[in-house]
């Protein structure tokens, strides 16, 4: 059954409002629900006084709401404390359909967990007032580099298409261990599952038919053990180039979860960012016929340290 769409809420802050269903139950107040729901949010009666918790018509419901089931009511995601990123992203290009950010490393694409204010597609929208714009696809928190947006909500599928049936090219470069063997492209080829119980953190390569492929290419020497490799992934698995890469034998630079499993709460060293730097993108577009074609302007240095250990 197609999810009902959510109606025309505007934005706080560069948030817009999150939807929450009511399903049959006891509760006597709307609040004792969302207490149970969300239990990490602790002051929904204040919240609800504020007017940050609405029904479907946008009217604010007070603290003493009672619960009604089978309805859907709408909050705008807030943080009473929340780390400072001062890293800033730049728009490379924006028209009627799309948006282009070069993102720097350490900042999170879409709000979750610790963050909601600092984070590319919030700080986005607070930019351009652009209410309906979202993220076509997604890079890790630690990967700098090329994330498109959509400006329109009718015209999301149209491009999410183009990620769904790989007819997007994307272009990576990384930093990892030098190795012989790949000066001319090498096909890489695995089977990646996320085993349960492993919360968002590593994927495995695992026996079986292979979901996820990626073309390698070593691209320069850089000295102290390290070299520049370009990726092109042709599927998009979660954590795919960094799992293939650590399967070789040659994790990323800064690399804090493969071969290494850290904390989920581990903080990233922010003198030490993951050598990956999302570079390229380029597909025809669906909606003009347009070839369309970014490149990044950051770029990756080695990491201090020299010599690797490579993983055998």
């Amino acid at each position: 059954m197609a999810r009902p769409p959510k109606p025309a809420l505007p934005l706080r802050d560069g948030v817009s409002a999150s939807a929450v269903h009511c399903p049959p139950g006891a509760w006597p107040r709307l609040a004792d629900f969302l207490a149970e729901r969300l239990p990490l949010v602790d002051d929904w009666p204040a919240r609800m006084a504020q007017g940050d918790v609405v029904d479907e018509a946008g009217c604010a419901l007070p603290p003493g709401s009672p619960y009604v089931a089978q309805r859907r009511v709408f909050y705008w995601r807030q943080l009473a404390a929340e780390p400072e990123l001062p890293f800033e992203a730049e728009i490379v290009f924006q028209d009627e359909h799309l948006l282009v950010a070069d993102k720097p490393h350490f900042l999170p694409v879409t709000p979750g967990g610790r963050y909601v204010q600092q984070t590319l597609l919030t700080r986005l929208r607070r930019a351009t007032g652009l209410a309906e714009l979202s993220p076509l696809h997604r890079l890790d928190r630690e990967t700098a580099g090329l994330v498109l947006f959509s400006v329109r909500a009718g015209e999301r599928g149209a491009y999410q298409a183009l990620f769904r049936d790989h007819a997007i090219a994307k272009t990576y470069e990384a930093i990892a261990p030098d190795a012989e063997g790949y000066d001319q492209p090498r096909l890489l080829r695995h089977r990646l599952v996320e085993p349960e119980g492993a919360g968002f953190m590593q994927m495995q390569v695992v026996p079986g038919a292979p979901n996820a492929e990626t073309l390698v290419r070593r691209l320069a020497s850089l000295g102290g053990g390290w070299a520049r490799y370009e990726l092109r992934p042709r599927t998009g698995r979660k954590h795919q180039l960094r799992a293939q890469m650590n399967a070789l034998g040659l994790p990323l630079a800064g690399d804090r979860v493969y071969p290494v499993l850290l904390p989920p709460e581990a903080e990233p060293g922010q003198d030490a960012p993951l050598g990956l730097l999302a570079r390229e993108l380029e597909f025809r577009d669906p909606l003009s016929g347009k070839l369309r074609h970014w490149c990044s302007t950051r770029t990756l240095a080695p990491p201090p340290e020299t010599s690797p250990a490579l993983t055998p």
